[in-house]
Order: structure tokens, then sequence, then C-alpha cells
């Protein structure tokens, strides 16, 4: 007898013994929290509204979810429909994603990530919109006007109050312009619009002088504006600032000037121009 209580390996029947009871206790802690959490009342609501933009506030979310869903505080946690309210947030124009969670403490938060807005569209019927990052149209606002290049003249892209996305070549262009004018100091501060001719040309509208600036397309972006930075640090200096009416640099490969009014230059004056030997 003695014998066979020796062969019994006790640290296994310790171990084992140990097991269950932790399996035991885990039992008995979900059940409670899981009471608990039946039982959870909503404390406090908290709105997190992430982005440089300001198309909503926390005002503006709290009262969506009044009118939808009633008031979060003084409900139980475990009776909000998480999911159904996340999609609603979702809805918005002006949101780009929306997560709804509860803190251990009965607090419910929600995050908000909000749309940036990359380039402003007044069509030629006038009717405007915002543009994303992603190409995606976000309605205008009285409450909210980002400070952003606008674009207007000939462009037939509408819109119908939906999140879609763009469906015209040129307007995917005018935000490629937009894009690159906006990571560049010089030309941020040099163009305040963008405008659009009768022959679907891109113009640029300078802050300093009147010309008519034409790149025409997005292509070939960075040497079309190295050519127009030629004609501001090299050509306008010499001839005056109102000499040319018109600059193009559609073509990429050449600066074509159209003189004003009654300024005239000599053929031998145009070459040295040309050749910064003016």
């Amino acid at each position: 007898m003695l014998k066979k209580l020796r062969d019994i390996q006790w640290n296994r029947v310790l171990y084992f013994t140990l097991f269950f009871i932790g399996v035991i206790v885990v039992v008995v802690i979900m059940a409670i929290v899981g009471k608990r959490d039946e039982q959870q009342l909503c404390k406090d609501v908290k709105i997190v509204i992430e982005g440089t933009e300001a198309f909503i506030d926390q005002a503006d979310i709290s009262k969506l979810i009044e009118q939808n869903y009633g008031s979060f505080v003084g409900k139980k946690v475990n009776g909000i429909p998480f999911q159904r309210v996340e999609k609603t947030l979702k809805k918005l124009p002006y949101v780009s994603n929306a997560s709804i969670h509860a803190d251990m403490d009965g607090t419910i938060r929600i995050n908000i990530d909000q749309r940036e807005a990359v380039m402003r569209i007044i069509n030629k019927n006038g009717r405007e919109f915002y543009v994303d990052p992603k190409g995606l149209k976000i309605p205008t606002t009285l409450k909210y006007i980002p400070h952003i290049m606008v674009a207007n003249g000939n462009i037939a892209e509408g819109y119908n109050e939906a999140l879609d996305t763009i469906s015209t070549p040129l307007v995917k262009d005018l935000v490629k312009v937009a894009e690159f004018i906006g990571k560049d100091e010089l030309w941020s501060n040099q163009v305040v619009q963008i405008y659009v001719n009768a022959d679907h040309d891109i113009e640029l509208v300078p802050r300093v002088g009147t010309q008519q600036l034409i790149v025409g397309s997005a292509d070939s972006l960075e040497q079309k504006f190295e050519l127009l930075k030629t004609f501001y640090t090299q050509i306008m200096p010499k001839v005056g600032i109102n000499a040319y009416g018109v600059v193009n640099v559609k073509y990429g490969g050449q600066i074509i000037c159209e003189k004003r009014g009654n300024w005239s230059f000599s053929d031998d004056q145009t070459k040295k121009i040309a050749n910064n030997t003016l």
C-alpha cells in the first residue's frame, strides 16, 4: 500500500488539480463579468474627430446619433447597436471611417476620421463640390470653407450629392495640377486659381501679373512648371510684367509667349530673350 502511494506522481496530481481550479476560477470570473456587462449602463459618450478639416464637429455627431438612436447615456451598453451606429456614421459624406466601442467603466467612445479636401470644383453650370485625395466628391457646406485650390470654367463634371468618384479625365488632371502646386511653395504663393478655357486647356491664374498661363493638361508637369519658372525669373524681369498676355507651356518643350496690346519686339530682341542674352 505504501509502495503504491510512493509510486504516485504527486507533481502531476498537483498540476492537474491547480489547472482545474484555474479553469473554475476563469469560468466564475467570466460569469460575473458577463452578468455585470448585462447590467452595465452607459455613463458618458466621448467623441473624437481626427483630420485637418472642420466639416463636422462633435455636436453634429451627437445630433445624428440622438435622431437615429436616442441618447446613449443611461442605456444598457449591451443594448446599443454598435455596428448599426458605425454604418450610419460612415454614410456621412465628410467621414472616411468611424468606429465605436465601450470601455469597462461604461464610457462609449466614438472615433471619426474626417475626409480631406484637396480641391474645390465649380463646374460650368455653377455646381460646386470638393474632391478628396482618393478622387471622391464631397459636398460643399457654408459651415466650413477649406483654404484649397479652386478650379472653374468649362468643366462639365456634375455632382448629384452622392459620394461618387470623378468621372472625367479633365477633373482628374485638375486634381493632379492642384496637388503639384500645393507641394511647391513658389507656386502655392503665385497661383491663386485654376481655370479651364473654351479649348478645355488648363490655365493658371497668377497672383502677380495678368497673363494667361496655359499648361494644357497634367502631362509633364515638372517640365511645364520649370518653363514657367524660366519665364518669371529670366524673361519677365527683362521685358516687364505686362509685356506678354499669354504664356503657353502646354507642349512641354517650349514657351510660347503672345505679346499684349501694342507691345512689340524685334525678331532680334525675341531671340535674345529666348537665349537669355537680352
